[in-house]
């Protein structure tokens, strides 16, 4: 049973063929029954000379009648076998599709986690290298020595973490003293005093916090799609320290993102009719399989108030979802993973 749909599609049309043919032998039925039925009358018009042919009208009347009554038979047995069959078979597809439903809700819970917890390691990224004493030296110091020197503690540290566009070291003024791709992002002196992340990273009580943003493009880093992390630097990298400025980790989202959402468990038949996608809080889409719509389109997701589930949308669609779980300390930003799947 490797298309169960066609199978039942099948059904639907022997029955549909069924009732039509019926139909159109019971018309012809008619017609048959109509004409022996004037033959008689025309017979006993003919007197004697019409005897023999009365005989045959007889005979086919009676052929008639019997017609008649096997394709009511016939219609009341198959009309109900085949309205069985049908629903028992419409059932089954009920019941794989929910079935089918559940298992895309798991795989999109399992996308949506997959970025959690790659994400709680950004967050804890930020928090251990904003007390790097290369870090907070840059801004104590305030020297150009110190200042290089950052730079090229932050080059060493994305040479081994990959996933980072760059990093940034901002003063308590908001200009950008350090990053670790200088020679690529020419940032150094720049002001971001105005950014979000930025302000919310000064306003940190602890070293303990720090501050996730949504995904946007960045035009000093040729407009990548990134995911910013921020905290405070603090006097002697302690926890309560006096805040010296904030470090800014951006994480290169496009190409990671695009691992995770190509990467779902699908068959390549199901594949080829799916859509996987990671959108934000407000149903913004910022990752999707098909490559379309990032950060432009707003993909109606009806939740209905559940933080995972299915529903079937239009032309028989399914679409399943699944909310951010978060991932130890990191509790996520209310996105959900969702597949999006045409029948």
């Amino acid at each position: 049973m490797s298309n169960p749909q066609a199978i039942v599609d099948l059904t639907h049309e022997v029955k549909r063929l069924a009732s039509g043919k019926i139909a159109d032998i019971n018309d012809i039925n008619r017609e048959t029954t109509f004409l022996a039925l004037n033959a008689l009358i025309e017979a006993a018009r003919a007197g004697d000379a019409g005897k023999g042919f009365a005989v045959v009208a007889k005979q086919v009347k009676h052929v008639s009648t019997r017609i008649s009554d096997i394709t009511t038979g016939l219609n009341k047995e198959l009309a109900v076998s085949l309205s069985k069959l049908t629903e028992l078979g419409d059932s089954m597809i009920e019941r794989m599709r929910s079935l089918d439903g559940q298992r895309y809700t798991d795989l999109a819970l399992n996308m949506i986690d997959i970025i959690d917890r790659n994400l709680y390691e950004r967050s804890c990224d930020v928090r251990w290298w904003a007390t790097d004493s290369a870090v907070v030296e840059c801004l104590v110091a305030g020297s150009t020595t110190a200042r290089d020197h950052a730079c090229r503690r932050l080059e060493v540290i994305l040479d081994s973490y990959t996933v980072y566009r760059d990093l940034w070291v901002v003063d308590a003024d908001g200009v950008v003293v350090a990053n670790g791709r200088h020679s690529t992002y020419a940032v150094r002196g720049q002001n971001v005093a105005g950014a979000e992340w930025y302000k919310a990273a000064m306003k940190t009580t602890s070293g303990s916090q720090y501050v996730a943003s949504d995904i946007e493009t960045l035009a000093p880093l040729g407009n990548a799609q990134v995911a910013t992390y921020s905290t405070a630097i603090r006097e002697g990298g302690t926890l309560d320290g006096r805040i010296l400025g904030a470090l800014v980790i951006f994480f290169d989202w496009a190409p990671q993102a695009e691992t995770v959402v190509k990467s779902v468990r699908l068959t390549e038949e199901e594949r080829r009719r799916s859509r996987c996608m990671i959108v934000d809080s407000s149903f913004r889409v910022i990752a999707s399989s098909d490559g379309k719509g990032i950060l432009d389109e707003r993909f109606r997701l009806q939740t209905g108030g559940k933080s995972a589930g299915f529903y079937w949308g239009i032309n028989g669609t399914i679409v399943s979802f699944a909310a951010t779980p978060g991932y130890e300390t990191y509790r996520g930003l209310g996105w959900y993973g969702v597949i999006c799947q045409e029948p």
